[in-house]
């Protein structure tokens, strides 16, 4: 079995979490990878997304970053995200609420690349609202 690794979330508020962990599980822009000790550096650019911690014990925990960028090391995993909490403090109705602020962006968008774009956020965010559903109980 690897060795744990330490994973920070980092707000610009406060940091959310400093910890050892079993594996952690990022949402990158290209996908979501899995990190666990040893594994080789890497930078990575975040999308709105949950993160997924499994600790030392077995526990899993999620938090919802807002974006932000994964910075891989020797020395762990640290997050540096735009926005970041609990799952438990991010729930369906605010996902809602950035859903319909992502549609109205859509229907106000004039130019065919800001259509684009807002169509992007839309969609991360319906995305987003599927998989909070599929977090066992972490949001509500």
């Amino acid at each position: 079995m690897a060795e744990g690794v330490k994973v920070e979330i980092v707000s610009p508020e406060v940091l959310v979490l400093s910890a050892e962990a079993r594996s952690v599980i990022v949402p990158g822009t290209e996908g979501y990878l899995t990190v666990m000790g040893n594994h080789a550096p890497l930078m990575a650019v975040l999308k709105p997304g949950f993160v997924t911690v499994t600790d030392t014990g077995g526990a899993i925990a999620s938090y919802f970053v807002g974006g932000g960028f994964a910075d891989i090391s020797d020395a762990g995993v640290t997050i540096l995200a735009e926005e970041a909490k609990p799952a438990t403090e991010f729930g369906r109705t605010e996902i809602e609420a950035r859903i319909s602020a992502a549609q109205q962006a859509l229907s106000d968008a004039g130019e065919v690349d800001d259509r684009g774009t807002a169509q992007n956020d839309l969609d991360t965010w319906k995305n987003l609202l599927l998989e909070s559903a599929t977090l066992s109980g972490n949001v509500h």
